[in-house]
């Protein structure tokens, strides 16, 4: 049994040889990425006073602040679920003193589950 090829079939086959790819090649290329990109939440705590309003607005419920000092020094710790953040940025956008702040970080994937939990301090 003999295959034959049709013309159009073999001419796509040797455009596309010589050709562009049509992706690019991320994460080694750089890429454009807007200034209003929502990415992943930075903590500042020397800033932080505890108040827990980005707590109380975070639809997915995936920040913590919980307080290590004592009371009459308080040092502020957050525990920070990148899993069950959907990066509305609204806790970026509630907080008083501008503690938290978005990055344009989007390279967040991993295999392993427990890179998902962060403590900032």
């Amino acid at each position: 049994m003999k295959i034959r090829l049709p013309g159009r079939i073999l001419m796509k086959m040797l455009t596309t040889l010589v050709s562009k790819p049509a992706t690019n090649t991320n994460p080694y290329d750089a890429t454009n990425i807007p200034s209003k990109y929502r990415g992943r939440i930075v903590y500042d705590s020397s800033t932080c006073i505890g108040c827990g309003i980005c707590m109380r607005d975070c639809p997915t419920k995936s920040l913590r602040v919980e307080n290590i000092g004592t009371k009459e020094n308080k040092k502020f710790i957050m525990h920070y679920s990148l899993g069950r953040c959907i990066f509305c940025c609204q806790c970026v956008d509630s907080c008083p003193k501008k503690s938290l702040s978005q990055t344009r970080d989007f390279l967040l994937a991993t295999t392993d589950s427990s890179d998902l939990e962060e403590i900032m301090r």
